[in-house]
């Protein structure tokens, strides 16, 4: 992370540009998130679309206090040419994130590695692991690694979802005196679609639980959220 000058003008810049993206790759589900502890709004864009050659993954958050205050996105691409062999549960994977808000920049990051993934058989519950090699320019150690668990579970015949990620990796942060980073965001929701005669309403209702240990502070920190999603 970097002290930065003009932050204000560049997360002006990095929201157009992220709404720019988020309308191109036409998101599959917005949320709007209010978390406790900071007492700001995030907006969360979101995107997961599966094609012949492997799958492509983005996320675009911004945050709100009540302008905008910060802005961070990822995009991921899962490449696996061998869908029809035995081996198609592993894929090459490429990612690139990055954001800013308004004291600091996080440092962007370029990761390359392998996927492992798997589903149930009616894609109720589905789950990956990613190991990474992380490439951060300018960070003090070229020796960075990243490990990504990510879960979707559906239960009760698709009344609540379980999903969420959790991101291990190794980033030298000299001022914070810290070098291993770990963050997760579990969540929770309560799909209305199964009230009947809303079948068409593909609205949720949940929460979130924001996890982070030597993120943006030093030390281990929980943020709670209230929250509400819609589904395209």
């Amino acid at each position: 992370m970097k002290n930065t000058g003009f932050l204000k003008s560049r997360i002006f810049v990095a929201v157009v540009l992220f709404m720019v993206l988020a309308l191109k790759l036409e998101a599959q589900n917005i949320q709007l998130h209010y978390d406790f502890r900071r007492n700001c709004a995030t907006s969360t864009v979101e995107m997961f679309r599966a094609d012949n050659y492997g799958s492509t993954f983005f996320f675009v958050d911004m945050d709100f206090a009540p302008k905008a205050v910060g802005a961070y996105g990822e995009i991921s691409r899962e490449l696996c040419f061998w869908n029809e062999s035995k081996f198609n549960w592993l894929s090459v994977h490429i990612e690139y994130n990055g954001g800013l808000n308004n004291t600091m920049s996080f440092d962007n990051a370029w990761l390359a590695g392998a996927t492992y993934s798997g589903h149930s058989k009616d894609w109720s519950k589905t789950w990956s692991l990613s190991v990474m090699y992380k490439a951060i320019p300018g960070n003090v150690s070229v020796s960075n690694f990243q490990i990504t668990g990510v879960w979707n579970l559906d239960f009760l015949d698709h009344w609540l979802s379980f999903n969420g990620y959790a991101d291990f990796w190794r980033e030298k942060n000299v001022m914070m005196g810290t070098e291993y980073i770990f963050t997760a965001e579990p969540q929770l929701w309560v799909n209305l679609n199964k009230i009947k005669g809303w079948e068409k309403v593909n609205l949720s209702l949940g929460t979130e639980v924001e996890l982070s240990n030597n993120f943006v502070a030093k030390g281990f920190d929980v943020m709670p959220t209230v929250a509400v999603k819609y589904a395209f």
